[in-house]
């Protein structure tokens, strides 16, 4: 692909690529040729990713709200999507490219940005996976970490072949990531449980207060 044409087809074969063989993609990947291929594929990520929390909205799936508000707040979340997806391109252009200094590696900001399109293959996957939050929190977080993790899988596999980064260090930076990723899904987990069961407490003592009103009545 150049800045000039964008082959959609080419953009499948690159994103099935990015998932399923990772460390030959980001070997062979072009980290230069101008911003305008990653940014176009990071919005047709956020488009992707948008489309699905619009569905999970407008069919009651999960946490998504359903109806007419549903769908309002579908349509904002799918503007938001492409918005966050226009932004994280650029944000994460600059984390990757910190990540690289630290791990002696390019500390160019397009072949960064270049390596922050690709990871962004897997946001349409987590939006696909959004409505098992609302059904089941936990399953929802697992899974949730579960794609996260695999992402830092494909940042670490771009640090090293893409930006030729040390790999012994950039494994090092990778379980950091993770053990923070794994810290904070258990903080998470902790703050719904104890949520809960305060709203289990509020809902029994509400039943309890009305059964007694209905005694004395």
């Amino acid at each position: 692909m150049s800045d000039t044409t964008f082959d959609f087809n080419v953009f499948i074969s690159e994103s099935k690529d990015v998932l399923v063989n990772p460390k030959s993609y980001f070997s062979t990947m072009k980290t230069t040729g101008g911003i305008a291929e990653p940014l176009i594929k990071a919005v047709i990520y956020g488009v992707i990713a948008g489309i699905f929390y619009l569905l999970w909205s407008l069919l009651h799936l999960g946490g998504s709200i359903g109806g007419l508000f549903g769908g309002a707040v579908g349509i904002m979340a799918f503007v938001g999507y492409i918005i966050t997806a226009v932004i994280g391109l650029f944000v994460g252009a600059v984390i990757i490219l910190v990540i690289s200094l630290i791990c002696k590696g390019s500390t160019d900001f397009e072949a960064c940005a270049r390596v922050s399109a690709a990871v962004m293959v897997v946001m349409p996957i987590n939006a696909f996976f959004g409505f098992v939050s609302g059904l089941n929190f936990y399953a929802g977080t697992i899974i949730s970490v579960a794609v996260n993790i695999y992402a830092l899988w494909l940042l670490y596999n771009g640090l090293v072949e893409s930006l030729k980064a040390n790999r012994e260090t950039s494994k090092i930076v990778m379980y950091v990531l993770i053990g923070v990723m794994l810290l904070f899904m258990l903080v998470g987990m902790g703050a719904r449980k104890r949520a809960n069961q305060f709203m289990d407490s509020y809902d029994n003592t509400e039943v309890q207060e009305l059964l007694k009103d209905l005694e004395d009545n």
